[in-house]
């Protein structure tokens, strides 16, 4: 209670340094938002680091490649229990923090003054801690509310030593799947965890993304403050909304709306940005109760060449519109997928590929459950399957499956149900369908307002 009467007093004493009403107008939004954007969790202060000495002993335990392994096991359900993967929930954004000393020295190194110095109000206490970076809240001198993202020292070096078990990962996969070429999905899973830990390359996939969906009914992107951004620190627009753990209490139609969200936006983003921002991960959204979603890590982006999108338009016309087992077996081969000598018939290739098309094979309502989530995630590393000693994954396949393994997982744990078929057909280039949905007429609205510009 004594912490909320002195950020009061605080926000109140800003309240004053209004100049003018249009001024005063903005700096109450600004401070509307501030205020409003609350830590939704407890970070665990006696764990803090407080050098960067410790990052290796702690962050090494808990944070860079390991916790996003960790998050993963969070929410893909894998068939550990219920309370194990709980107990992972807190790697969503509640790790343990920098110390208040260390997180000042990191932006005082980046920005060239301490945060007191930098922005005209600064929350030493974050509102998240992830695998990477920190959170905080602050305004900007110019009375804009914004969040701050801090990188840990020393984590560049503690994922670079991480990396090194993705390769003895790669060699124990290879056994498995022999035809894979492991050592390729480990450079690609390198390329683009090293991507993450540059700031700049984030800061220019978050422009592209909010750029396409600005004025968006339900798509949210924060902008970017290039100004105060650099490779170790993430400035962008302070956004509203709670955290995943408490949108599994609402009602059945409202978890449906933030799952039809999240995959329009995952799908419009892959046909027509021709990206993916392949980090799906509970931690990385905030939700409305009208179905609005704020998109928040662009630190994973894959882009695709037009090629490689006509070769998953192929596999869709071949799988889902035409049903055609036997040119659904020339566009996997022409993407790389299995040899095309192998020696497998066409009605195993379509058995094997068909559960990762479930959700739009048919014109009918589809709900996410556990099982389906489940049933994908072992039909991926079936070593028993008739595939498996030819199936090769290609580079634009990797970060890719994120959808299988992340996107559905998601998604199942909010047991969304809609007609996933009709809203992928509004978003496939090659169908163009009708808006099926209340969120697709808006989306609709907002596409042809586009157009109009």
């Amino acid at each position: 209670m004594a912490e909320r009467r002195e950020r009061a007093s605080r926000l109140a004493s800003f309240a004053k340094l209004g100049v003018g009403v249009a001024g005063q107008v903005a700096l109450n939004r600004a401070l509307s938002i501030f205020a409003s954007a609350e830590r939704k969790v407890e970070l665990d202060r006696r764990t803090e680091i407080s050098s960067a000495a410790q990052v290796a002993e702690k962050l090494g335990q808990m944070k860079g490649v390991m916790a996003k392994l960790g998050q993963m096991l969070s929410y893909v359900d894998v068939g550990v229990s219920d309370s194990f993967s709980s107990n992972l929930e807190p790697l969503w954004d509640s790790l343990p923090p920098m110390t208040r000393e260390l997180t000042s020295t990191v932006i005082e190194e980046s920005l060239g003054a301490k945060p007191e110095k930098i922005f005209k109000f600064w929350d030493p206490e974050p509102i998240a801690a992830a695998s990477i970076g920190q959170v905080h809240r602050a305004l900007t001198r110019d009375n804009q509310a914004v969040a701050v993202k801090v990188q840990y020292p020393g984590i560049r070096e503690t994922v670079a030593a991480d990396l090194s078990n993705v390769k003895t990962l790669s060699r124990v996969m290879s056994v498995a799947f022999p035809s894979m070429d492991t050592n390729k999905i480990a450079e690609e899973l390198r390329v683009r965890l090293l991507e993450e830990l540059d700031y700049r390359l984030e800061a220019r996939n978050q422009e592209l993304f909010h750029g396409f969906y600005k004025g968006h009914p339900f798509i949210t992107v924060p902008a970017v403050i290039p100004s105060l951004s650099t490779d170790r620190i993430l400035v962008s627009e302070l956004a509203e909304g709670v955290r995943f753990a408490e949108i599994t209490e609402w009602d059945e139609e409202q978890k449906s709306d933030a799952a039809e969200t999240i995959f329009r936006f995952v799908f419009r983003s892959l046909y027509q940005l021709n990206a993916f921002n392949g980090d799906p991960h509970p931690g990385n959204y905030l939700f409305n109760s009208d179905g609005r979603v704020v998109f928040l890590d662009f630190g994973l982006v894959k882009r695709f060449s037009k090629a490689e999108m006509d070769t998953f338009e192929s596999m869709i016309r071949a799988m889902v519109i035409d049903r055609n087992p036997n040119a659904f077996r020339e566009a996997i081969c022409d993407a790389g997928l299995i040899p095309r000598d192998a020696p497998i018939t066409d009605a195993q290739i379509r058995d094997h590929f068909e559960g990762f098309y479930a959700t739009v094979m048919e014109d009918a309502p589809f709900k996410m459950t556990r099982e389906y989530s489940q049933q994908l995630i072992k039909h991926t590393f079936d070593t028993s399957s008739p595939l498996a000693r030819y199936v090769d994954v290609p580079d634009p396949f990797v970060i890719i499956q994120r959808i299988n393994l992340g996107l559905y997982a998601l998604m199942a744990r909010l047991g969304a149900v809609r007609n996933w078929r009709r809203i992928a057909a509004e978003i496939w280039p090659f169908t163009q369908g009708l808006p099926a949905t209340r969120l697709g007429e808006l989306e609709h609205s907002w596409l042809e307002s586009r157009e109009g510009r």
